[in-house]
């Protein structure tokens, strides 16, 4: 599904999938989060429906019944549809194979809708070949089973969920969250995506996310050792950053500071650096009317070559039709100081943190 201008935003029907055994938890987040999801003006930005492959009465693990309305009809007209996982395993996460029941239901499924699967549903998308030659993710305890069952399939089992453009998958409960904020920024920007998480006191971009990818966190130390750093260096990504002034705001030395924050943090001072600046740009041309030229200098970037460059790597898309996305902004040439397509242009390195 394309992204969607704001300012022509309409409203995306979800179909969430549900089996018995369903976690009432993986179906609440998608409603919760997609359901509270609001363009500018007000208006509801996904229609999410839950269907069964048998309306009525769905089993799950909490002391309460799920009634389910809709039955598999329910997909036959969906912009995405969502699998939640089942504790009650079956056949499809024992043996790999689907039963014929809801092989039909997805079959259902229109040509060109997105898929998405929380936590040990990608057992079910997996096993209906939609994740063949793909980038996928499931829960980690189930790891080692599903790479039995799927060896044709690219598990990654170290991130919070995966992002293969029209099928995507998460890892546990809980990332069901991240993988819905994720659907929310590529369908209407981060904008919307930090309102909905705000309004459910979550973090919108849990550290150490990317555009297609979001790294599941190291877990916090009791004494975090290298947060004054970053703290300091999101107040100052405008300019260059070196890692021995980073180093230098948690008394350590450049070699003990660099390993710590890779403990900490999951990554490396450059690439964390990197990708803040990367969701600043993307902020500011989202909200703001800056010339792309402003946008770099303003996250980091130096140059509006370096900038595109970034986006070009990360995101697969230029500035100027990012910002066209988000904002609206009438195609027809290139922003004001960024570099039309095809000239190449290096990193700067107001882009990089200096060596």
């Amino acid at each position: 599904m394309a992204n969607m201008c704001k300012d022509q935003a309409m409203t995306t029907r979800v179909a969430v999938l549900v089996r018995d055994g369903v976690m009432p938890m993986e179906l609440g987040l998608v409603h919760q989060l997609l359901g509270s999801a609001r363009s500018p003006s007000g208006e509801a930005l996904y229609e999410v429906v839950t269907c069964a492959v048998v309306p009525g009465s769905i089993r799950n693990d909490a002391d309460f019944p799920i009634h389910v309305a809709h039955g598999p009809e329910a997909l036959d007209g969906a912009h995405t549809v969502v699998l939640p996982a089942s504790h009650e395993p079956d056949e499809t996460e024992t043996e790999g194979t689907l039963p014929p029941d809801l092989a039909a239901a997805l079959a259902r499924i229109p040509r060109g809708a997105r898929i998405a699967s929380i936590c040990t549903g990608s057992f079910v998308l997996a096993a209906a070949g939609l994740l063949d030659g793909r980038r996928a993710t499931t829960h980690w305890k189930s790891c080692d089973h599903f790479r039995r069952l799927f060896p044709q399939v690219a598990l990654e089992p170290d991130v919070l969920y995966t992002d293969d453009g029209d099928v995507l998958t998460s890892a546990g409960e809980a990332s069901g969250i991240d993988l819905c904020l994720h659907l929310i920024r590529l369908d209407h920007g981060a904008s919307v995506a930090n309102e909905v998480a705000r309004t459910t006191v979550v973090p919108p971009h849990r550290e150490g996310g990317q555009a297609q990818y979001i790294r599941r966190p190291v877990p916090e130390p009791r004494m975090s050792t290298t947060a004054r750093a970053r703290s300091w260096a999101l107040e100052h990504l405008d300019r260059p950053l070196a890692l021995r002034e980073l180093a230098a705001q948690d008394s350590l030395s450049v070699r003990t500071f660099t390993r710590r924050f890779r403990e900490e943090v999951g990554m490396s001072p450059v690439q964390w650096i990197t990708g803040q600046r990367i969701e600043r740009a993307r902020q500011l041309l989202e909200e703001t009317d800056h010339p792309v030229e402003k946008v770099a200098r303003d996250s980091g970037f130096g140059t509006a070559a370096s900038l595109r460059q970034h986006l070009q790597s990360e995101l697969g898309v230029s500035p100027s039709a990012y910002r066209a996305t988000f904002r609206g902004v009438p195609p027809g040439g290139a922003d004001i100081g960024e570099a039309p397509p095809g000239v190449a242009g290096g990193a700067s390195a107001r882009g990089q943190v200096n060596r």
